[in-house]
């Protein structure tokens, strides 16, 4: 009873800074539209003062949200970062607003970065580095970077290796803790007093952010994530991951070599480089292709500052504490969606929902088909530059209010990173889309994986794990009879089950090589 008093207590401080932000009137517009806006908030928002800011209304309801979400403190902006990739929720405006939200809080003291790094790594910082610099590069919600040299390493030049040294902020783990339980309070109370907002999922929405903060704050998961993805680019010069030094990273410090360049939508920067846009963007396509359909394991939050041209031309990416995940499923249903898309195919992209389960078997095939096809006519005929393909995912998944179908996270997060990607080729060529240059890798993929070839392949795959299984199969099947027609063994006893269970197995084998036959004629 008094936890709960004092989520309420705090939940009326919350909206007074989202009143004062000009931020809560968008949200009970929002809940409105849906019929689901409780009869306290409206009430709430009756009695709060407008904001006083004049500044403030000209901004759009994404940049007021972001606004309050930043004086709230590092919970919530990590929330709002988090609620960037529903934009079947806010909107792609909203969503492309909270995108942009800064991660960016005053640093805490050098020494007590020094401290944590002593405590954790077991020896003073003067110990572990050549040098240390005690001004950080860049402080966040969670933790704040530091460079630094180390002396038992070496760079081609024969210099000391430069390092960036990230360290968590005291006591963040806690902050943290106290803000998702009251996340977690206000979303089992929306689940259970608002059935219209139950398919949103708020329960498992807050539990997945309380999950990504939990991996963010313990660095050796970042160190983890960032050694898996470069082993996915080893020999890859393109695309440049920082090792990892193990010996100088724990729960609460990481320790990566320094990656330096340009952002990669610094235009000016680049062009005054003498960097070419078009191979830069070429490249992007490229990597994000590549850790998207190759590898199913993607870096989930490449916004421009985690981004950087180097010297080479070649990119280098850093903060790997958000990572999304698709498998094989995934992604080729991502494929086959791709592709009855672009064939104006919009029956076959109904089945592709139904089948994957993502819309429920009682709604009508017709009308999402219908409504696909909504989505799908307005771009045909338009320049590739003038469409985004991310927005055209957003759409899709809007349609999830109307077909009650299931949100898919690791996509959100996928669509997020695409926004972003447009953001930047628009930036550095507005007359260029970067889907264009990654459409023949696309292409191919599908071919290899998708097409006729790979389904000719993975049912001869099959084929060959039945063969393999075979003679096994039928030498217990040769037991078994051969018990049956000895009545005094001890195996006759068991004959009759031995029996059925090798009829059976037999059965699933000839069930599974006639599909098997089935799939290659058709």
């Amino acid at each position: 009873m008094i936890r709960g008093l004092c989520h309420v207590a705090r939940l009326v401080a919350i909206a007074r800074n989202l009143a004062r932000h000009g931020a809560l009137a968008p949200l009970v517009e929002a809940l409105d539209n849906v019929g689901a806006t409780p009869g306290w908030l409206k009430l709430l928002h009756s009695l709060l003062p407008r904001p006083g800011n004049r500044a403030i209304g000209t901004l759009r309801p994404g940049e007021r949200l972001a606004a309050a979400l930043v004086a709230l403190g590092p919970a919530f902006i990590k929330f709002g970062q988090m609620l960037s990739t529903r934009s079947d929720l806010l909107g792609d405006e909203a969503a492309a607003d909270l995108s942009r939200l800064q991660d960016r809080l005053e640093p805490f003291s050098a020494a007590e970065a020094r401290e944590t790094i002593a405590a954790q790594l077991g020896r003073p910082v003067e110990a572990l580095f050549l040098a240390f610099d005690d001004t950080p590069v860049s402080a966040a919600s969670i933790a704040q970077v530091h460079f630094a040299t180390i002396a038992t390493g070496t760079d081609d030049a024969g210099e000391p290796l430069e390092v960036a040294v990230k360290v968590l902020r005291p006591g963040i783990e806690q902050a943290f803790g106290r803000d998702v339980a009251l996340l977690r309070w206000l979303a089992e109370w929306i689940e259970r007093t608002q059935p219209r907002l139950r398919r949103l999922k708020p329960v498992d929405v807050v539990e997945s952010f309380a999950e990504t903060v939990r991996v963010e704050m313990d660095l050796r998961m970042e160190a983890a994530a960032a050694a898996e993805l470069a082993g996915n680019f080893l020999g890859d010069l393109t695309y440049r991951v920082p090792e990892v030094d193990w010996q100088r990273t724990a729960r609460r410090v990481l320790t990566l070599r320094r990656v330096t360049g340009i952002p990669i939508d610094d235009r000016d920067g680049l062009i005054a480089a003498g960097h070419d846009l078009d191979r830069v963007l070429t490249l992007a396509a490229a990597i994000f292709f590549k850790q998207t359909f190759r590898d199913g394991y993607f870096h989930g939050d490449q916004h421009p500052g985690n981004m950087f041209v180097g010297a080479d031309g070649n990119i280098g990416a850093v903060d790997f504490g958000i990572m999304g995940r698709l498998d094989k499923r995934t992604r080729h249903y991502l494929a086959d969606m791709l592709t009855a898309f672009l064939q104006r195919d919009y029956r076959r992209l109904a089945d592709l929902h139904f089948d994957a389960g993502l819309v429920p078997a009682h709604r009508s095939r017709d009308a999402f088909a219908q409504a696909c096809r909504s989505i799908g006519e307005p771009i045909f005929g338009r320049a590739l530059g003038d469409i985004s393909f991310a927005s055209l995912l957003g759409q899709l998944f809007r349609l999830g209010d109307a077909f009650d179908m299931e949100v898919q996270p690791q996509l959100l997060l996928l669509q997020k990173n695409m926004l972003m990607a447009e953001g930047v080729s628009r930036r550095l060529n507005p007359s260029l889309n970067i889907w264009t240059l990654a459409q023949p890798l696309i292409e191919e993929w599908v071919r290899d994986n998708r097409g006729p070839e790979a389904r000719i392949r993975q049912t001869g795959e099959a084929l060959a794990g039945i063969v393999e299984r075979l003679p096994a199969t039928l030498a217990s099947l040769e037991k078994a009879l051969a018990a049956a027609g000895n009545p005094g063994s001890e195996a006759r006893q068991s004959a009759p089950a031995w029996r059925a269970a090798d009829w059976l197995l037999l059965a699933a084998i000839a069930a599974t090589a006639l599909v098997a036959i089935l799939a290659l004629l058709d």
